[in-house]
């Protein structure tokens, strides 16, 4: 039984939730998402507000079942409020500014690297060491804060990279003499 998929998605003022056919479509004030439904899941709409149910008893439809209503949970919360991840950037000469709505990132390399900033997400960076990415879609949010990142993942020794605002860097001790 999955404890998640019980819970019903309580109705949200100025979030408008459509369910048509095997498509769940949310529209608030920041934007509209929409998601289409596995075959192995229903989504009711009732007083209680959305209920997401399994549409058998196998181990897919149990898998899917809270997995669903927390996607579809995401993108209530998403329209309504927006989703943020904040990243540092620590190191000597490795900072980040915009370029139009593109993000230069000076990381060390050789080269300027330019991230281009996909749809339906904004990119700032308030400080040259800063960088702020916010959107409606959690899963875009969080992909495109992970690609920034992976283009210098913090180093155990020193510590220099982009992180995560509160990311913990296992530090590891030099060499000895």
């Amino acid at each position: 039984m999955s404890r998640t998929g019980k819970k019903p998605i309580a109705p949200v003022s100025g979030v408008n939730v459509t369910i048509s056919d095997r498509m769940v479509s949310v529209k608030g004030p920041k934007g509209e998402l929409g998601l289409t439904l596995m075959d192995v899941v229903n989504a009711t709409q009732t007083d209680a507000g959305i209920v997401i149910e399994p549409a058998n008893d196998t181990k897919e439809a149990r898998a899917a079942w809270g997995t669903t209503r927390a996607l579809i949970n995401n993108m209530v919360i998403g329209v309504k409020d927006g989703f943020e991840k904040k990243l540092q950037i620590q190191g000597v000469g490795y900072r980040a500014a915009m370029q139009g709505k593109d993000l230069k990132l000076s990381l060390g390399f050789s080269h300027e690297v330019i991230f281009q900033t996909p749809e339906g997400i904004t990119i700032a960076a308030p400080t040259q060491t800063e960088v702020v990415i916010t959107g409606v879609d959690k899963q875009a949010v969080g992909q495109v804060a992970a690609n920034i990142r992976g283009y210098r993942p913090p180093e155990p020794y020193k510590g220099k990279g982009v992180r995560y605002v509160g990311e913990y860097i296992a530090r590891k001790e030099g060499k000895k003499k």
